[in-house]
């Protein structure tokens, strides 16, 4: 039988081990931050009046840096045993739910559609089904799709200075389905119902810009023929 000293400190060593484990995430997670800051710069030049003509060589740009996001990951896959995924999830669930933004950002700029949470997983080659190992929990995926949003209501604003008067009636429409899909779900992640708060907020103000152009005579309903 142990002794109280050897029980103690075979917790030390267990305990010890623990924070190499963290210590090692921790470090992939803060290069995974700064890539993810990377692809945001490239990608915010898009709100600068010249910015939307540049949207396919920015989200080009963009695809490129994820080759190394998944560097990252694939390290990050290393650092922890597979199955203590959730043990750990807290070091790298904000970076997630930010690379989901910016894959999901890239995504409605060239197709101007939601993206899946397959095609994020694919994006940042990991799973979805969490029985596979590293992958995209379904309310990281959420956060990261909230997150955009926020992104495109900042985009509609800037759509109207650039003079693109349809863009922010093609972005209220996007943004009233994801509305409509989110208002289906009960969320009971109290940070996830916050940021969908948040939604309405995006909803109220990019009515707000829509409204104003039909007011002014600038807006028209895109024809359907031009419709993506």
């Amino acid at each position: 039988m142990m002794s109280v000293t050897e029980m103690f400190s075979y917790i030390q060593g267990f305990l010890s081990a623990d924070q190499d484990i963290r210590e090692d995430i921790r470090k992939v997670v803060q290069a995974l931050e700064q890539i993810a800051r990377e692809i945001l710069t490239v990608l915010q030049s898009v709100h600068q009046p010249s910015g939307f003509k540049e949207i396919p060589s920015k989200c080009a740009k963009a695809r490129e840096l994820f080759c190394t996001v998944r560097t990252h990951i694939a390290d990050l896959k290393t650092k922890f045993p597979v199955e203590q995924y959730y043990r750990f999830h807290e070091h790298w669930r904000f970076v997630l739910q930010r690379l989901t933004f910016l894959a999901a950002f890239v995504v409605y700029l060239e197709t101007e559609t939601l993206v899946t949470r397959e095609e994020v997983a694919q994006i940042l080659s990991i799973e979805v089904v969490r029985e596979k190992g590293f992958h995209l929990d379904v309310e990281d995926y959420l956060a990261g799709v909230l997150i955009m949003a926020s992104e495109l209501s900042r985009l509609a604003v800037n759509s109207v200075t650039a003079g693109d008067y349809n863009r922010p009636l093609r972005i209220s429409n996007f943004i009233n389905e994801l509305d409509s899909g989110f208002r289906l779900l009960n969320l009971k992640n109290d940070p996830l119902r916050k940021r969908y708060d948040g939604l309405k907020y995006d909803v109220k103000k990019i009515e707000e810009v829509v409204y104003d152009l039909s007011i002014r005579g600038l807006a028209k309903e895109p024809e359907s023929g031009g419709d993506k």
